[in-house]
């Protein structure tokens, strides 16, 4: 193993994956004072409309009246600003214990320093828990940021909400045909400015699937209820494409097989429209698409990774089985390579990881590292001579005689004689 030229600790390459440890608290904060600045524009002008309505020759039934009306628009203006408070100062809280965090980084000289592996360890927790929260196993999640003490280190209520309203448009215990959008059109409505800011299309896109299943029935009512719905919704001021899409849908019934008014039909647009929340939601908080864990399995994948790993040279790339073609049981000792050596199977191939690193680059070394005595096998591979030794003794094989240890029990065996130094030029 080569040793390390250097253990001095870079911090700004080890936060390249924490981006959005202090994104997210701070899109957090903005949509919170832009909530507090919309109440506070509302109730203001309620107020105002109150007081304003007040004559001279008013009674003094209507002042109390009008005053009584006053108040209690103060009354819940209050409320919800103590409401918006509370979650700013728990959103300032977790600010700091990540500022915190990521200060320690900071404070750590080396990487051979026992500090830094304690804080490996709580990012390494970090990205364990944002995995879960990606995979909706939220009480996982939550059990293990709370066993850990990192539950201001993640964003925990956030992916609760979003996977809430995720599991709505994908419909009750998987049945597609019956997603519900009235969640997801109240969180376009309460983003509506910075919906509408990054451009994205997802309440065309929900209203559009209201006007489809208004459509959907075939009834003359239905159908001029559906041309209203898209009258205020999908044509005036909005994209023109949405509006010429709902109109072509007038004129086919749910059963035609015209294309693109068969698949818009379809129960399997609400996963359609749940994917793109789920888009929609992470670029607006800054989220990254694909879970932090996968970033960084890639990058040291990536430094493992060789030509051979995904050939046809491999001698154990057809005993895989796909992982997503598999059940958990299906992944028996067939799906293991035969390797009796107690030689570790490389990460690379291995069959859980073997998808993930298939789209890495290649590892770019600057320098070679080669086994000491390198000889090669009649079959091309090079081992380093004595630990080629050593495994043939774990395998049986006679002294005079050689076997490669990654063929097994089953190998071909030739002569030491036939074995060939190698020479590095």
């Amino acid at each position: 193993m080569a040793e390390l030229t250097s253990t001095k600790l870079d911090p700004d390459s080890h936060l390249l994956l924490d981006q959005p440890l202090l994104r997210l608290p701070h899109e957090l904060l903005r949509k919170n004072l832009k909530s507090a600045q919309r109440h506070i524009e509302i109730a203001n002008k309620g107020i105002t409309t109150s007081i304003q309505s007040l004559t001279p020759h008013s009674t003094p039934a209507d002042t109390l009246a009008a005053l009584d009306a006053t108040l209690l628009k103060a009354q819940t203006l209050k409320r919800k600003l103590e409401a918006l408070h509370a979650e700013e100062a728990s959103l300032h809280r977790q600010q700091k214990a990540r500022i915190n965090h990521i200060q320690e980084l900071h404070e750590i000289p080396t990487i051979a320093d026992v500090k830094y592996d304690l804080w490996s360890q709580t990012r390494l927790d970090r990205l364990l828990v944002d995995y879960l929260l990606r995979q909706n196993y939220l009480a996982s999640a939550r059990q293990l940021a709370e066993a850990k003490g990192i539950v201001d280190l993640v964003d925990i209520p956030v992916f609760e909400d979003c996977g809430r309203i995720e599991a709505s448009l994908r419909g009750s215990h998987g049945e597609i045909s019956s997603g519900d959008m009235r969640e997801a059109l109240a969180w376009c409505a309460e983003n509506k400015q910075a919906l509408k800011k990054i451009g994205s299309t997802l309440e065309l896109e929900l209203r559009l699937q209201q006007f489809i299943e208004l459509a959907r029935t075939g009834e003359m009512g239905k159908l001029m209820e559906a041309i209203v719905h898209a009258r205020k919704h999908l044509v005036a001021g909005q994209d023109t494409e949405f509006g010429l899409r709902a109109g072509g849908l007038l004129a086919h019934a749910p059963d035609t097989m015209v294309e693109p008014y068969r698949t818009m039909y379809s129960s399997a647009r609400y996963l359609h429209l749940a994917a793109l929340f789920l888009r929609t939601h992470h670029t607006l908080f800054a989220l990254p698409a694909h879970p932090l864990l996968h970033t960084a399995l890639s990058a040291g994948l990536s430094a493992l990774k060789t030509p051979t790993c995904h050939s046809a040279h491999n001698p154990h790339r057809g005993n895989f089985s796909h992982p997503r073609n598999t059940t958990s049981t299906s992944i028996s000792r067939q799906s293991v390579p035969p390797l009796l050596t107690d030689t570790p199977v490389c990460p690379i191939c291995s069959t859980e990881l073997n998808e993930l690193a298939r789209g890495v680059p290649y590892a770019h070394h600057t320098k070679s590292y080669m086994e000491e005595d390198p000889v090669v096998l009649p079959n091309g591979r090079v081992f380093g001579r004595e630990r080629l030794r050593g495994l043939n003794v774990k395998l049986g094989v006679p002294e005079l005689r050689v076997r490669d240890p990654t063929d097994g029990l089953g190998g071909t065996e030739w002569a030491w004689a036939e074995v060939r130094k190698v020479f590095i030029l």
